[in-house]
């Protein structure tokens, strides 16, 4: 390919990457995404210090979805951009095709995306106006229907959508000038599909109609996106002196409006990346979580995250199964031993709390409770392990996923939390026993 100078487009779609030198673009092969990498292609040209690369997602719905990935790899290899063929399963969550195959399409994002990449994806604006169609069918508030932004933190980097103001026609008239070739997913004139159903049937009258609908209705997610963005900024001082960490203090809420509550509510969940939940999911978490009697533990399940309220305050974490009644062995103590659910791993090494060595006979397990009365370093007499968690502040949901470390039947140590006496290490060399987290969802 020749080189090429700047032009009105080339300064167009360098503005909209936002400084941004190193992409990856999601391809599909279709019309949009061929568009949009055949323009960074060219404005690779003319800017070379523009790093490309592709990903392709194979979900495998398609009776075509293997001639699809090798078109894909042709064009990539033509235009000389990287690609990567990502596989995904399609598990069956309830969400639908849709919702599922773009959660599958989005963690195959997440995990190709270089330190440094912005990912990139082609939504053009009647995306944009179906978007919008689709929140105003869910009863979506005004974040809702702000539709996409052009911009969006994204796994440690950014999703940019240059095309987002420019429409499908545009886009049409560029293909055909350039003589590309893309392809059709057969898919997209399934009309039982929500969005397939307004492309198809409900947009084309509308513009019949009213000729600049979607333009118009892209101005009304951009006018609710800029009055969310205001929202943001005038509450954003009064959320962070509710905030603790990741936690939300319940009593300053109980004077305010209802209004005024969600609002806040819904903040503090989005600055926890959390999924956005329903407006009667919002109050629920009110009125069954933050509101329920002051000796109860209440909690409230959304998704695979938990509301809960532990000590005046609104907790969102990930939600466990108890592991009251699970013995692990640990046969090779020299190597790390991995928690079920996703809680991390246990390992002796140069950090953590220092225990005496197990002796000659002894087995070693990890179990998530201890019976009887425990007597622990630093206490002068016993407790029971309930006692215990609660003068910890061990939060409830916690106490039977938090590992302890048994010699034989004996209870040595909960890392970070305790040793018992006849765990501790006197007059002989200890060992370090550390808890490795996969993360922390406090």
């Amino acid at each position: 390919m020749a080189s090429l100078s700047f032009d009105a487009m080339d300064t167009s779609l360098l503005c909209a990457l936002r400084g941004r030198r190193q992409l990856l673009v999601a391809y599909s092969g279709g019309l949009d995404s061929t568009v949009l990498l055949h323009q960074l292609v060219r404005l690779r040209e003319a800017c070379p210090a523009l790093r490309l690369r592709a990903i392709h997602v194979h979900h495998g719905i398609s009776p075509n979805a293997d001639r699809w990935a090798a078109h894909c790899q042709a064009m990539c290899h033509r235009w000389q951009v990287p690609l990567e063929l990502a596989y995904v399963d399609l598990r069956e969550e309830g969400l639908g095709v849709e919702a599922q195959a773009r959660k599958a399409r989005y963690q195959a994002f997440e995990a190709a995306l270089a330190f440094g990449e912005a990912l990139v994806t082609a939504q053009h604006l009647d995306d944009q106006c179906e978007t919008l169609l689709l929140a105003l069918k869910r009863g979506s508030g005004p974040a809702g229907l702000a539709a996409m932004p052009a911009e969006l933190p994204f796994a440690g980097s950014v999703i940019l959508r240059p095309l987002l103001n420019t429409p499908r026609a545009q886009l049409e008239a560029w293909a055909d000038r350039h003589k590309l070739l893309w392809i059709d997913d057969e898919s997209n004139q399934d009309d039982r599909y929500d969005r397939n159903f307004l492309r198809l049937r409900i947009l084309p009258a509308l513009e019949a109609r009213w000729p600049h609908f979607t333009q118009a209705a892209a101005r009304s997610a951009q006018l609710c996106g800029e009055q969310e963005q205001l929202l943001d900024e005038l509450l954003a001082p009064e959320l962070a002196a509710l905030m603790e960490g990741k936690t939300l203090a319940i009593a300053p809420l109980e004077s305010m409006s209802e209004r005024k509550r969600a609002a806040l509510l819904r903040r503090w969940l989005a600055a926890l990346n959390a999924p956005m939940p329903a407006r009667a999911t919002l109050q629920r978490i009110w009125n069954e979580v933050a509101q329920s009697r002051e000796d109860a533990s209440p909690r409230l399940k959304v998704g695979d995250n938990e509301a809960r309220r532990y000590q005046g305050r609104l907790w969102w974490i990930k939600a466990r199964r108890g592991q009251r009644h699970t013995i692990i062995p640990w046969q090779d103590a020299s190597r790390p031993l991995l928690l079920p659910q996703a809680l991390g791993a246990l390992a002796f090494g140069g950090e953590g709390d220092a225990v005496r060595a197990p002796r000659a006979q002894e087995t070693l397990s990890v179990r998530f409770s201890a019976p009887g009365t425990l007597y622990i370093v630093g206490r002068d007499r016993g407790r029971p392990l309930k006692k215990l968690w609660q003068e910890l502040q061990v939060p409830p949901w916690r106490r039977e996923t938090t590992p302890i470390l048994f010699y034989d039947e004996q209870p040595i140590c909960a890392p970070g939390l305790f040793v018992t006496r006849e765990g501790q290490a006197q007059n002989e060399p200890g060992l370090l026993l550390a808890w490795h987290k996969e993360h922390d969802d406090e």
